[in-house]
């Protein structure tokens, strides 16, 4: 969605925050676009940062680039550097160049069972698969992928790991198997997978502490824009976003307003989520989940 975001930080005069750096492709089109724009990134990915650094080279007095997860980037900025935050971008996810290389295990299809951002992190898929527990592994399908053979499919885990650890990730996927369940269209083992990249990275967890950084850092005039590719990130962007734009925080049974009325951070700048356009999707069949949000903070 590269040309929603340029579009939607066209006009910004700044810090711009970069909170999933990736490959660089927002960033750069960003700072191409307006001279009048800092960029701040972070990724968690030592080959992504190596890749960005050498993309964005040719801006580099303009471009400083922690490594760290991007729930404690705004912890780790000075004062001034918050200050002059204009506009923050996190494009949440797992990027092509890292489903599409085989040692990353993201693939159903990889000889390797790892899934980490972070390589030097401790948990990867293959400690998930093969030493949570029967009820943990369920509980992941169930909630993170929303499958309704949870417990079977964790039981079968746990029934083929008996004999030998599983360390592929396309034995994890033969394992799975690919029969639709109900009327969902994707591979369940796509699914499978899904959740336990987001376990093995906390991903729900460092969207929610990003986002409560953002609300507690005294931003302001900040456009902040999330893409997200899953269900349940969506939901917590949507409702947070949601509880930003409320004024008035008083009990809904409160016969009139006692908390002052003005608790708004700001306004929510896409009523509905904005998605991928068609000729996007048919040259990036990946993109089609993906879905845009974006608020303005006016504090």
């Amino acid at each position: 969605m590269l040309n929603e975001v340029i579009e939607l930080f066209s006009n910004i005069n700044g810090t711009f925050l970069d909170c999933t750096l990736g490959y660089g492709g927002h960033s750069y089109e960003i700072l191409k676009a307006n001279k009048n724009v800092n960029l701040i990134a972070c990724d968690r990915d030592d080959e992504a940062i190596k890749f960005s650094e050498k993309k964005l080279e040719e801006f580099k007095d303009r471009v400083k680039i922690y490594k760290s997860n991007f729930s404690n980037l705004i912890k780790i900025l000075n004062t001034q550097e918050i200050k002059n935050i204009r506009g923050i971008l996190a494009d949440i996810g797992v990027s092509s160049l890292q489903l599409d290389k085989d040692d990353r295990g993201f693939s159903i299809n990889s000889k390797s069972l790892d899934m980490r951002m972070d390589k030097s992190s401790s948990l990867s898929a293959y400690d998930v698969v093969n030493t949570y527990s029967k009820d943990d592994l369920a509980k992941i399908f169930f909630e993170y992928a929303e499958l309704k053979n949870a417990k079977f499919l964790a039981e079968k885990i746990v029934n083929e790991r008996k004999n030998a650890p599983i360390t592929t990730a396309k034995q994890l996927s033969n394992l799975i198997g690919s029969k639709k369940i109900g009327n969902r269209a994707i591979n369940p083992a796509i699914l499978a997978f899904q959740a336990i990249r987001i376990e093995v990275n906390n991903e729900l967890g460092e969207l929610k502490e990003l986002l409560n950084s953002i609300k507690t850092a005294n931003l302001n005039d900040c456009l902040v824009c999330i893409i997200s590719f899953h269900s349940l990130e969506d939901r917590i962007v949507k409702n947070t976003f949601k509880e930003w734009a409320t004024s008035c925080i008083c009990p809904p049974n409160a016969l009139r307003c006692e908390c002052g009325d003005n608790h708004a951070l700001g306004e929510i700048v896409t009523k509905k989520a904005i998605t991928p356009s068609k000729a996007e999707i048919l040259e990036n069949s990946r993109s089609s989940c993906a879905k845009l949000r974006a608020f303005r903070i006016k504090q």
